[in-house]
């Protein structure tokens, strides 16, 4: 009986790295999307921004 409550125990913690690996990947696919959009949208932004300063 012992055996299973472990191998319950075990299964359990492993769900828990799975989560946090899923929320690893979200993450870096999150970052990899902002990255991607500064690089393409950097320039706009920049000229607004510094419109928005001079005008200020």
């Amino acid at each position: 009986m012992a055996l299973i409550t472990s191998l319950f125990a075990s299964l359990r913690r492993s769900e828990e790295g799975q989560g946090l690996a899923e929320y690893a990947l979200i993450l870096a696919l999150i970052a990899i999307v902002a990255i991607v959009a500064l690089l393409f949208l950097g320039g706009q932004v920049s000229g607004i921004l510094n419109t928005v300063g001079t005008s200020v």
